[in-house]
């Protein structure tokens, strides 16, 4: 029979006791100031992306940033956020560990811990602000019905969560069982809309998780205050407050909030369900449309492929298509390959194990890799777009 960790017996420290390498305030990338350093085909790269996100735009057609961590480690929320309220972007997409940087920047201006000494020291990730306020939020807009992206994002712009009774958690609770011997959910003990026996019931198991949490951390009902003094620098809120949608694609077990004992994985994937079939829902839109993935070498090509198939799946079944696209993938990782004229290269070439510009290739549709810094091809595809707004 197995056995399982106990996480409540961690010794959980207060954030504020971690030193951090990242100050956002020191590390923000200023488009106006930065000295952008790119090569040739990397100017190139940026030029072509800025002219088909201006055609895209023009057309209606989706305009999908898929992106790394690292690129909110680099300071560049600032300028991700310019490009989504200014229209360029319709959808932002990053990892668990994209969310936790760019909370932590809002919260408190520092991120980024010294991995090999906290892990040395058995304190890797055992952060309390961390583990309980993103858990915490994600876990209260799951039963809201919103992804994990909006859930953070949503928390951020608020500066708080609203903590619901106990008496209207296990209604919701009683709604999904009684519904479940009573469809289609027109039971009495429903005094809402009619909805679909299947959101009632994911709305009760929503609500368990939640009042799990709350009596787990005896929370009261009500407002739960959660002050972000530099949500200026944060993607996650910006978004949320000019209405781009910003979403999360997480792997369970990869990121430091599974350390808390607040975590519900049952919550997460909820949470990240939506986001992902919004996300795929953006790909369905491509067609005339951009896909940019940046410093995501795992996470963007995996969720791509498996939505790209998703959509031409239903287009197939409407006589459409989607191959009217461009993918342009940049990375710090050098490639003499010319994927675009070229296509795939034969097993025994090294190229062919750079994974993401494999699976991308295979996508159809024009696909780049530039090879730069993603400081400067951000800034540079900014300063690009703002100067011809098209």
């Amino acid at each position: 029979m197995a056995e399982y960790f106990n996480r409540d017996a961690l010794n959980i420290l207060p954030l504020s006791r971690r030193i951090n390498k990242h100050n956002i305030e020191r590390d923000v990338i200023d488009p106006s100031t930065w000295k952008v350093e790119l090569s040739d085909e990397a100017w190139q790269d940026v030029e072509t992306t800025a002219n088909e996100l201006r055609r895209a735009r023009k057309l209606g057609a989706a305009r999908i940033l898929t992106y790394g961590a690292h690129s909110i480690k680099n300071g560049l929320g600032v300028v991700l956020s310019r490009l989504a309220e200014q229209g360029w972007i319709t959808r932002l997409t990053t990892n668990g560990a994209g969310v936790i940087h760019d909370w932590e920047f809002a919260y408190q201006g520092q991120s980024g811990e010294d991995v090999h000494r906290y892990t040395d020291e058995g304190q890797f990730g055992i952060w309390e602000e961390t583990g309980m306020i993103i858990n915490l939020s994600i876990v209260v807009g799951a039963y809201r019905g919103l992804g994990y992206g909006e859930s953070v994002g949503e928390m951020i712009l608020n500066e708080g969560l609203e903590i619901p009774s106990d008496e209207e958690l296990k209604y919701a609770i009683l709604a999904g069982a009684e519904c479940a011997n009573f469809p289609p959910c027109d039971h009495p003990v429903l005094d809402a809309a009619p909805q679909s026996q299947a959101e009632v019931l994911d709305h009760a198991a929503a609500a368990a998780d939640l009042l799990r949490v709350k009596r787990r951390f005896a929370l009261p009902d009500g407002r739960y205050p959660t002050p972000h003094p530099m949500r200026e620098y944060s993607v996650a809120y910006r978004a949320r407050r000019a209405g781009v949608p910003f979403g999360c694609c997480p792997m369970i077990g990869c990121d430091i909030i599974y350390t808390h004992p607040a975590n519900r994985c049952s919550a997460i994937g909820r949470a990240a369900e939506r986001d992902f079939l919004a996300y795929a829902h953006s790909v369905s839109q491509l067609e005339g449309g951009v896909y940019m993935s940046v410093g995501s070498a795992v996470l963007s090509p995996m969720i791509f492929e498996k939505s790209l198939s998703m959509s031409r799946n239903l287009a197939r079944q409407n006589n459409a298509s989607i191959s009217d696209f461009s993918i342009h993938v940049v990375d710090l990782a050098k490639s003499t390959w010319d994927w675009q004229k070229n296509g795939e290269p034969p097993i025994d070439n090294p190229a062919y194990y750079l994974r993401y510009c494999k699976t991308f290739s295979r996508m159809g549709g024009r696909m780049t890799y530039c090879n730069a810094d993603n400081r400067s091809w951000f800034v540079a595809l900014l300063n690009n777009l703002e100067k011809n707004q098209g």
